[in-house]
């Protein structure tokens, strides 16, 4: 398929987690619509991982934070730092920074510890909320996005990004099993959802694959991306466990994976 053709893609920047790994860098996903590209979550790693498809920082648009854990926040800063070089005449679109409410608090702390070295200039920069509690839609030029609570952290959101086109990508971010995951997914071109751990493994505040399986399942997904893998992962066979619950088109995420729309 041409460039061209391509309505929407999905690259996965970081399949991983907070765990060092030569394989997996931290969260991170970039979506390109049309000319635009959008970052969902910045773990470690996210930077070189642009770099590596020919993308730079400048290129960016919007960043969007499911919650502030650090697997998914820490090259804010640098990000930020980075847009500086040399005398932030580089980027010429403006930045959007997006996350659940607590997000401008969480920026000014950060400022408190690295002052002006991560301000950009007042016309580059806009610092926005989403509301954490309830249903949330922004527009913007090419793409709408609706986001829902979901269970992790006070300020965890899942994202639906939708292209003027109409075609339909669901983020997760990290969460336990969530109602309002099924009804943001609805019927979703592609769902990029979180599997943190095996079956036998599951924890509080994450999925496994079978759980994430089921959600996709219950909301009639095109296609399911699991994502977010500990180490542990890669000693199971996840697409077994995901097919007890899920019959559809799957991929299990690579760093640098590509899926176009």
């Amino acid at each position: 398929m041409s460039s061209d053709a391509v309505e929407m893609s999905v690259t996965i920047l970081g399949s991983g987690t907070c765990v060092p790994s030569l394989r997996r860098s931290s969260c991170s996903i970039l979506m390109k619509i049309r000319d635009k590209f959008l970052l969902f979550d910045s773990g470690a790693g996210t930077m070189r991982k642009l770099l590596e498809i020919s993308v730079e920082i400048f290129d960016v648009s919007c960043v969007f934070y499911s919650h502030f854990h650090p697997d998914h926040t820490a090259e804010l800063v640098p990000f930020l730092f980075a847009n500086k070089y040399p005398d932030g005449s580089r980027r010429k679109i403006p930045l959007t920074l997006m996350a659940g409410k607590g997000f401008a608090k969480f920026y000014d702390d950060l400022k408190k510890v690295y002052g002006h070295w991560i301000e950009l200039a007042p016309d580059l920069l806009t610092i926005g909320e989403f509301d954490n509690t309830s249903y949330d839609m922004r527009m913007f030029d090419d793409f709408k996005v609706e986001s829902l609570p979901v269970d992790h952290n006070p300020e965890s959101i899942a994202y639906r990004i939708t292209s003027s086109g109409g075609k339909s990508v669901v983020y997760s971010g990290d969460t336990d099993v969530s109602e309002n995951l099924v009804t943001l997914s609805k019927d979703a071109d592609l769902l990029i959802c979180e599997s943190a751990l095996p079956d036998e493994l599951k924890v509080k505040g994450h999925l496994t694959p079978s759980l994430a399986g089921e959600i996709a399942d219950r909301a009639n997904v095109c296609k399911l991306v699991l994502t977010h893998f500990y180490p542990e992962c890669d000693q199971v066979d996840i697409e077994k466990e995901c097919r007890k619950t899920y019959s559809g088109p799957l991929l299990l995420a690579e760093d640098l994976m590509q899926i176009n729309l």
